[in-house]
């Protein structure tokens, strides 16, 4: 077999180091210093715009009538840091801080990065939060939860009309509202061309000089999967060390300024301190895409790769799965998106090997070449990368070497190993909430992920790691989307009632939330069969088949995403095995148990080769 051809790309971290700890405990760090790293990362800023003034920083389609988008606006690293200091000016003659923050309710452009700019700058915390959680919510729980939690003294929106009704039910009368367009029906509203024509004095350019590595950039919420989200303090240190971390794994973005084609969320940490920073970092070059990886807006995606050659490519592997779908047949796209790119990049989930190698066959095909498949592993509070892989030898599932300057603690837990973390990036903890951060470190300090990690190859720890699933039970779809699976389980067991004993859900790095239902006794009784006919019959019997799809029915119509609808299931003729130690001594059912003993047919489920599947509305 021939060894694959790969587009050349260094990796930083070729060698680690691993030491023993007390038993079930280990340790491994990178054999690559940090080094010195940037104190704030305001001084990207006022470097690039002195050395580079007129290149592009920034640029954003401008939309048009009826939702179209036209040509690209563009702002330059000169007029990024001239707004900057004027909209600084602004908030600090508000006299915002800490205690009031900004909040940020917009969707990424231009006006966004502008905020953002002015407020790192300024030395004034701000928080982008899900625009989901004002535009999709309908009851507001999540926004009100990070209003009252971060006690705003200025509220930025993209546009009244979207966010009038979400503000008006949890925004205080007293708070100054900012708007990009638009106005809010019975409440007054300052636009956002006022803070950017604010006269910059020297009052602001000191402010910035006096923010340093620990000053409190930004607040991020973590995803409230089963609990309200957590506000993660950012700091400058953080921050900045993890840029530099990034850069020394992978070598590849120093090498010239970046130029991205990117959609992933400034209120997630991927796409605000990942990539919005790395641009920043290294004088690149970041076209928003307002694409999306979903039937509706994949196409404005295409259209944008289609047009703009990117030098790196970050995206959620459903987006990897669409666009390899795409370049199958779209010349153009091949062409564009090939033509300089140096390395693919995913996070949020697992990526599936099939679309991997989807990848790889139109790559060999149109350029004789593969591009590296690079990922690893992350997470809000950690600013957000801890792990890259380190080799163009990747498969699914592998997160790789640990970056300079953090050390993983290894720790048996539960027959896995959890990975926590330590070092310059992690956050100090989570805003107004000291018991969460007490909570979320252990008694070295280390932040405890949740996470479950295994070597890629145990002959040779240089490899790295390779992700194993959560210590937990919950999961993320291939979306990147968090299902919650104890609130999801109890509420298809009560709607289920009294046909449905226990569930299981599956669909970890899938696109669909998919589980194993087993039958309770009332099923024999749907199907007109005695107390002892096998449960094969009884799951297969028709009558047992529509009562269930009813069922899933019912609760698909209630659901408010994918995160929350079972799309698929099976009914399970064989129970849940004691041995197995599938039920636990407390005589639940225990997920995870269950999920590897009975991996292949969760697989059937998912790929469609499973008999019988159970579908809503089927």
């Amino acid at each position: 077999m021939n060894t694959p051809r790969y587009r050349p790309m260094n990796f930083g971290v070729t060698r680690v180091n691993l030491r023993d700890g007390a038993p079930g405990v280990r340790y491994l760090q990178a054999d690559l210093p940090l080094g010195a790293y940037a104190r704030r990362v305001t001084d990207y800023l006022v470097h690039w715009a002195e050395v580079t003034p007129e290149h592009s920083f920034l640029a954003r389609r401008v939309s048009l009538p009826g939702g179209a988008t036209g040509d690209w606006q563009h702002i330059s690293y000169a007029q990024a840091l001239d707004a900057a200091r004027s909209i600084g000016q602004a908030l600090l003659e508000r006299g915002l801080n800490a205690e009031r923050p900004v909040v940020v309710l917009s969707e990424n452009s231009l006006e966004h990065a502008l905020l953002a700019l002015g407020c790192i700058y300024a030395g004034v915390p701000y928080c982008p939060v899900s625009p989901a959680y004002a535009t999709v919510s309908q009851d507001y729980d999540k926004l009100r939860h990070a209003i009252q939690t971060l006690t705003p003294g200025l509220v930025f929106a993209a546009d009244g009309a979207r966010y009038g009704a979400a503000i008006a039910a949890t925004v205080a009368a007293d708070v100054e509202v900012v708007l990009a367009q638009g106005t809010i029906e019975g409440r007054q509203s300052t636009t956002f061309g006022c803070l950017r024509s604010t006269v910059a004095t020297a009052a602001v350019d000191a402010a910035m000089h006096a923010t340093g590595p620990g000053t409190i950039v930004k607040f991020l919420f973590t995803s409230g999967s089963t609990k309200m989200p957590k506000p993660v303090i950012n700091t400058q240190r953080m921050w900045c060390a993890n840029l530099q971390q990034i850069t020394l794994s992978l070598p590849v973005l120093a090498e010239a300024p970046p130029v991205l084609v990117d959609w992933l969320p400034w209120n997630h940490t991927f796409g605000s301190n990942h990539n919005f920073g790395l641009t920043l970092m290294h004088g690149g070059t970041l076209y928003i895409d307002d694409g999306k990886p979903t039937a509706a807006h994949i196409g404005e995606t295409l259209r944008n790769l289609r047009e703009i050659a990117p030098t790196v490519y970050f995206n959620v592997p459903t987006g990897f799965e669409m666009i390899a779908q795409a370049m199958k047949t779209d010349a153009q796209l091949r062409s564009t998106l090939l033509s300089r790119v140096r390395m693919f990049f995913y996070s949020g989930a697992g990526l599936a090997q099939p679309v991997w190698d989807s990848l790889h066959a139109t790559q060999e095909a149109a350029i004789g070449e593969r591009i590296v498949m690079a990922t690893g592993l992350g997470m809000t509070e950690s600013a957000p990368s801890a792990m890259f892989v380190n080799s163009p030898d990747v498969r699914s599932g592998h997160i790789g070497a640990p970056v300079p300057g953090m050390v993983l603690k290894l720790v048996d837990v539960d027959g896995k190993t959890e990975v926590r973390y330590r070092g310059p990036n992690v956050t100090p903890g989570y805003w107004r909430s000291d018991a969460a951060t007490r909570d979320a470190f252990d008694d070295e300090g280390y932040l405890c992920t949740g996470d479950a990690v295994k070597w890629i190859d145990e002959h040779d720890i240089h490899r790295g790691l390779a992700f194993d699933g959560r210590i937990a039970e919950d999961f993320k779809l291939s979306t990147g989307t968090f299902v919650s699976v104890g609130p999801m389980r109890a509420k298809i067991i009560v709607a289920g009632a009294p046909y449905i004993q226990d569930v299981v859900l599956t669909g970890l790095d899938c696109k669909e939330v998919g589980a194993l239902l087993f039958p309770a006794p009332a099923c024999r009784d749907v199907a007109g069969l005695g107390p002892d006919a096998p449960w094969a019959d009884v799951v297969a019997h028709p009558a047992v088949r529509q009562r269930i799809e009813a069922v899933l029915g019912q609760l698909a119509r209630e659901s408010t995403g994918s995160a929350s609808r079972v799309a698929r299931a099976l009914l399970v003729a064989e129970p849940p095995s004691i041995d197995k130690g599938e039920i636990t001594d407390k005589g639940s059912v225990n997920q995870r148990a269950v999920l590897t003993h009975r991996d292949a047919l969760v697989q059937a489920l998912h790929d469609g080769t499973a008999p019988h599947i159970l579908q809503p509305g089927a």
